[in-house]
């Protein structure tokens, strides 16, 4: 039998606001964290930036190296703390 969906405070579905430089990627709109992660992933396998020895790792091109407080790759879980950065309040 399926649980009945709780409503309450889901903080991944919540919207929030990207930042100038997050909204390269994302678009300029509020969009839900999940989303956001979503179109992150989107946009690192479409400009093939993983890398191909340890996928767990994100290289940094024109784009991200500001997301990513100037470093030229982070891990994957690191990524996320990166985003929170620029994710606010709309």
């Amino acid at each position: 039998m399926l649980e009945p969906k709780k409503s309450g405070n889901n903080a991944l579905a919540r919207p929030m606001k990207p930042s100038p430089e997050l909204a390269a990627i994302t678009g300029s709109g509020n969009i839900a964290r999940s989303d956001v992660v979503s179109k992150m992933w989107d946009y690192i396998k479409k400009n093939n930036l993983q890398n191909p020895q340890n996928k767990r790792e994100i290289m940094a091109d024109a784009k991200l190296k500001p997301i990513f407080g100037g470093k030229d790759k982070v891990s994957m879980f690191e990524m996320n703390k990166h985003l929170s950065n620029h994710l606010s309040q709309p």
